[in-house]
């Protein structure tokens, strides 16, 4: 069951092998109140207890597929619907350091509908999530 506010706390993890981190993962809900094409979503950047990490450094999973920021622009068949969620991959080399960390996201979506000078729409959440495995 996902959980309201957009990012997940049970997607928040470190990945790669224990003792060789190379990154962590934070599951994000698809926050639209529709759904809308990968391609529509111009990048996810997070804040991660004050750190930065842009967009563009970060990949994006739906499903079993990954992709880099320039082919999720490129990707006009694949939808994420209400209710679904992605995941955003982000490489780090060590990951993140067990316990509490501030997570805070910045989702940059394009709407077909709204004039060029108003886009794009950010949609903004952020809260407490718990890395628990080293």
């Amino acid at each position: 069951m996902l959980e309201r506010s957009h990012i997940q706390s049970t997607g928040f993890h470190n990945i790669g092998p224990v003792g060789a981190r190379t990154g962590f993962e934070v599951r994000i809900r698809q926050p639209n109140y529709r759904s809308s094409r990968l391609s529509l979503i111009e990048g996810v950047d997070l804040v991660i207890d004050g750190v930065e990490y842009p967009a563009e450094q970060s990949r994006i999973r739906v499903g079993e597929r990954e992709y880099s920021h320039a082919e999720m622009a490129e990707e006009t068949v694949v939808r994420l619907y209400v209710g679904t969620f992605f995941t955003v991959i982000v490489p780090k080399v060590g990951g993140l350091a067990p316990g509490v960390h501030h997570v805070a996201s910045s989702i940059r979506f394009r709407h077909p509908y709204f004039p060029p000078e108003f886009q794009p729409v950010f949609v903004r959440d952020a809260r407490h999530a718990t890395i628990i495995l080293p």
